[in-house]
């Protein structure tokens, strides 16, 4: 087992050479935000979406775009307003008279990193033909489907202050999303470098620097990660916590939890905690992994009761008191 351990070891220092550079392209553009394109790495090397909260202004789109050029994927930002089609994401048949036959004009959805611009402001429609296109990874146009490219990662922004005018996403379709990400303000040391950075006529620019085969050969790598039988027990306790507190020694959330995490989260804990040990170059899963990644998995699946939300209590404080109580092993 220890040399099967130590031969992934060997093959996820060997892949994940191309971390460093990529981080350090990225650097070049992005400020700050180790946090965030760190997570956002674990969801491209996981396959898994992204939906990302925070106020406008703090780069979400530069990120997003900055990746799609340092990994020289396709990029598509697209705008989600109350007057959006399915068809204007996913594409439509059009006719063309000359030919007298319908040709298919595939929609922006096409590309390999999606950037949904405020998620939360199309209607219903919209929204479940993305999170449709997220989950079978493939569009139906016509009578006809089409695959969507192997690489292929949505990320999803939504504006926590302003929510006049908006469609908020139902549980079931966040529970999608591998990740939900805050995005918060730089400091002000940072804040100081954007100043100089960005108020200069010529923008900073991120060079190719992987392909997205590299990142389908890192994934099959990332996919091979040992986790340890304790490790997978570990997240089992963490979840069912969520769903049955009292037999977890956390009586104080008893009432208030109206539902607990999905077995997605489960399978998603598992799957990023192997990426970002990936990102670490170890061939295995620590404990110290599910903590540093769940909150980010988790904080989107609990569903608080009412007597909580009086309380103040919110989906950050169950999570961080989750991971505080269940014992690591």
């Amino acid at each position: 087992m220890a040399s099967d351990i130590q031969e992934i070891s060997d093959k996820v220092q060997s892949e994940n050479v191309f971390i460093a550079e990529l981080k350090n392209e990225l650097g070049k553009v992005i400020v700050g935000q180790e946090e965030l394109l760190d997570r956002i790495l674990v969801a491209l090397l996981g396959n898994g979406h992204v939906l990302l909260e925070g106020v406008p202004g703090l780069a979400k789109t530069l990120t997003i775009s900055t990746l799609a050029q340092a990994i020289d994927a396709q990029f598509q930002r697209i705008q989600f307003t109350p007057d959006l089609l399915p068809a204007d994401l996913t594409g439509t048949l059009v006719f063309n008279p000359k030919e007298s036959k319908y040709l298919v004009r595939k929609g922006p959805i096409f590309s390999n990193l999606i950037l949904a611009d405020e998620i939360n402001r199309a209607p219903a429609k919209v929204q479940s033909a993305l999170l449709e296109a997220m989950q079978e990874r493939q569009v139906t146009i016509g009578e006809t489907t089409y695959p969507l490219p192997e690489l292929f990662l949505v990320l999803a922004t939504q504006n926590p202050i302003e929510q006049e005018g908006t469609y908020p996403l139902p549980e079931a379709q966040l529970d999608r999303f591998m990740m939900k990400l805050v995005v918060v303000y730089p400091s002000k040391d940072e804040e100081r470098v954007i100043l100089e950075r960005m108020s200069q006529a010529v923008k900073p620019h991120a060079n190719a620097v992987v392909t997205p085969q590299k990142i389908a050969k890192a994934r099959a790598v990332s996919d091979s990660i040992y986790i340890d039988e304790k490790v997978k027990n570990y997240i089992l306790d963490v979840v069912f916590s969520t769903r049955e507190p009292e037999n977890y020694g956390l009586k104080k959330l008893n009432g208030m939890l109206r539902y607990g995490a999905s077995p997605r989260a489960t399978i998603f804990l598992t799957t990023a905690a192997k990426a970002f040990a990936f990102l670490n170059g170890r061939g295995f899963v620590t404990p110290e992994d599910v903590k540093s990644i769940g909150p980010d998995v988790l904080r989107h699946r609990v569903l608080l009761s009412y007597e909580a939300e009086a309380e103040n209590v919110t989906a950050e404080d169950v999570v961080k008191r989750v991971f505080e109580t269940i014992e690591v092993p």
